[in-house]
């Protein structure tokens, strides 16, 4: 087994259990397994009739897997989450538990080109035989594409003409590694910004390769009738993006728009929203672990 600590270190793994109102006999769903330290933080809340099943896509965390006949491990994106769990016989769960970050060891693993950090093949998939990773987006992607995928998702405030560069330079020369991105865009980076650019245009890469935002979506939407009445939809998000989205979904059942009313005029929401601002980590957590943050927690019911 994997030492987790090494792997991942949980962000606000006090925050979550709180938030999450565990019943000992009750049926969990850990849908970011990861090094799984949430994982076995919620076995520890559980008896022996308690269930926990986690999701991830990330071969490398089979080496993570807990012994434990209460534990089952589905190497599947989150987005697969009602099909998995009729397979596995469960109907209904008590509680959902989603960590959207990256772990560290994906940025800590320079083959995997998540990281600024290294030198390495432009890859970033989660998924390891997904046919779509960085050096496909960079390469093929129209200069319309690029552009939005840089604007939307990093947030880069010259996405358009971030885009013409690459697509100018790849004319010469296909970009395969870190480095070469890194130099093809050099003289576009703010000075003394570096590091915050090459973050953003590697979330934004990521973000597309792994289609994250549209697998957000289908996991919240089949949380509404996956979860009892009175279970709880906890989810950590790193950035706008996702907060935006988990946020709407949570106070409105919807991500855009006013909320559903029936015919008499009542609001139709399937959650009631625990959290009304975001939970941050401490100054303690601030201080271990920088990861955290960028962390933000909301925490809904589900309504009967």
């Amino acid at each position: 087994m994997g030492n987790p600590g090494t792997y991942h270190v949980p962000v606000m793994l006090e925050e979550c259990m709180e938030a999450m109102a565990i019943k000992s006999d009750g049926i969990y769903v850990d849908v970011t397994f990861g090094g799984g330290g949430h994982s076995r933080e919620i076995l520890k809340r559980l008896g022996e009739k308690g269930r926990l099943i986690a999701f991830d896509q990330d071969p490398d965390v089979l080496s993570n897997v807990i012994d434990d006949p209460r534990f089952k491990l589905v190497q599947h994106n989150f987005k697969f989450l009602k099909n998995n769990l009729r397979l596995l016989g469960v109907r209904d769960v008590d509680g959902i538990l989603g960590d959207l970050g990256v772990s560290s060891h994906q940025f800590d693993s320079a083959d995997r080109g998540f990281s600024i950090r290294y030198d390495a093949d432009l890859d970033m998939r989660m998924d390891q035989v997904a046919d779509l990773d960085a050096k496909k987006v960079l390469n093929t992607y129209s200069e319309e594409e690029l552009h939005r995928i840089f604007g939307m998702y990093g947030e880069i405030q010259n996405a358009r003409t971030l885009a013409k560069v690459i697509v100018m330079a790849r004319l010469t020369k296909s970009i395969e590694t870190v480095a070469e991105l890194k130099d093809v865009i050099k003289r576009l980076v703010p000075k003394g910004k570096e590091h915050k650019y090459h973050a953003q245009v590697f979330q934004a890469l990521r973000i597309e390769v792994n289609q994250e935002l549209e697998a957000l979506q289908e996991f919240l939407e089949q949380s509404v009738s996956v979860l009892k009445p009175g279970g709880r939809l906890v989810v950590m998000s790193y950035h706008s993006l996702e907060d935006r989205l988990v946020k709407n979904f949570m106070q409105k059942g919807k991500f855009k728009g006013e909320v559903d009313k029936d015919f008499f005029g009542n609001e139709i929401k399937p959650f009631k929203v625990i959290s009304r601002k975001a939970i941050t980590a401490g100054v303690e957590e601030l201080e271990l672990n920088n990861r955290s943050r960028s962390a933000k927690l909301r925490v809904a019911e589900r309504q009967a």
